[in-house]
Formats: structure tokens, sequence, C-alpha cells
């Protein structure tokens, strides 16, 4: 998944972005609300906020993208724990709140939830017609086989199951693989989607003429 953290200790962001990586995440840090500000319709599949930040409430940010249209899942990252901070945070479009200090690998875990959710999975589980695909384990099965990815066609994949049904924009697709470098790759995203229809078959992502890719219906 590619994730937006806003956070401004930079122990805690460069330690949570260090293991989300590991995790297999893209990962963009931010330290003020100034630097997302300018991000615009930039696409992430999950964004993590920490409620107090320097120069303003992370809150007040998260209740102006949900007044603006954006869905995306958000994960609200705080020390303020009383019962009242919850219901705020969550009353301001926030989709889950987490409690600092807290283990980064329930974060990731919530993260997954969050994607199953966004995405209407019931589990971790997909299959689409030979195709199986755990989203958890991060593994593939084709006709029973498994099937070896590298990490940006399972990205690729990933990227399109969570958005099972609908169409994503070729360019909406390259920054969710690459990130911010995807206005310096050329060509590889066809290159990605090219490999996965030979390893898992052509039927599973439709060109969308014009429009982009889908997987699913």
């Amino acid at each position: 998944m590619r994730l937006l953290l806003l956070e401004d200790d930079t122990t805690l962001g460069e330690g949570l972005a260090a293991f989300l990586r590991s995790e297999g995440h893209l990962v963009d840090w931010f330290t003020r609300l100034a630097q997302v500000r300018t991000l615009g319709a930039e696409p992430y599949d999950t964004l993590l906020v920490d409620w107090q930040l320097p120069d303003g409430s992370g809150l007040d940010w998260i209740a102006s993208l949900r007044r603006h249209g954006n869905v995306t899942p958000i994960v609200v990252l705080t020390a303020r724990d009383l019962i009242r901070d919850r219901i705020q945070g969550l009353d301001s479009g926030a989709d889950d709140y987490l409690v600092k200090p807290f283990d980064p690998e329930e974060l990731a875990a919530r993260v997954r939830a969050l994607g199953r959710r966004w995405s209407g999975l019931a589990g971790h589980r997909r299959r689409i017609g030979p195709v199986e695909v755990d989203l958890t384990a991060k593994a593939v099965w084709h006709d029973g086989r498994a099937v070896d990815l590298t990490a940006r066609e399972w990205t690729l994949l990933e990227a399109l199951l969570l958005r099972s049904g609908r169409i994503v924009a070729k360019s909406d697709l390259e920054s969710l693989v690459h990130g911010f470098q995807s206005e310096h790759v050329s060509n590889t995203l066809e290159v990605h989607v090219s490999s996965l229809r030979r390893k898992l078959g052509r039927e599973l992502i439709e060109t969308v003429r014009g429009l982009g890719y889908r997987i699913g219906t």
C-alpha cells in the first residue's frame, strides 16, 4: 500500500516509516500540515495522521478532507486517550484511532483491516476466477499453484484489488506503485501489467481504453 504518514516527532516518524517500509509499504513521511496541503489529489491507500502538529490540528485537516469528498481511510495517531478525545477524533472523519505509545505491528494490522473494509472484502483472501490472493500474507496462487511476484507487481496487484470493480486511472496507479518517482518513470506500469497478465492470466486485469485499468467487477 501507499501510505501517508503525518507525524512531527522525528524519532517516532523515522521508526514508523522504516517499519512500514519493511512490511512492503510505500511511505511518504511529512512533519507539517503545510507540506501535505500542497499534495492536492495525490492518491494514497491510507492516511496516518498525528492530532497535534506544529502548524495546526490534524483533526481539522481530516475534517477538511472529508468536506471535500476525500474517502481515503484515515487513522489518527495521538497521545490523547480520553473517551471524549476518541469520540472527537472519529467524529472528525477518522476511521480508526490509535493511542501512543503503540506497537507498530498493531498499526500495520489496522492498516490492513482498513484496506479490506474500504475495498469491500469480507476477509483477507480474494478469489477472481483461477486466481486467489492473500492480502495479509502477500501470497498469490493461480489454479492452486503458488506464483512469485516482484515487489512492484505485488504493489500493483494490491492497488487494483483494494479498488476492485473500479476503474483506476493510469496516473493514479503510477503514483500508488512508484510514489513521487512516478513522474520520472516511463512505461514501467505497462510492463508490470503485462507481467501480471503473463503470470496470472490475461483476463485478470482489464484495460479500459482512455481511462485506466480495472480488476474484478
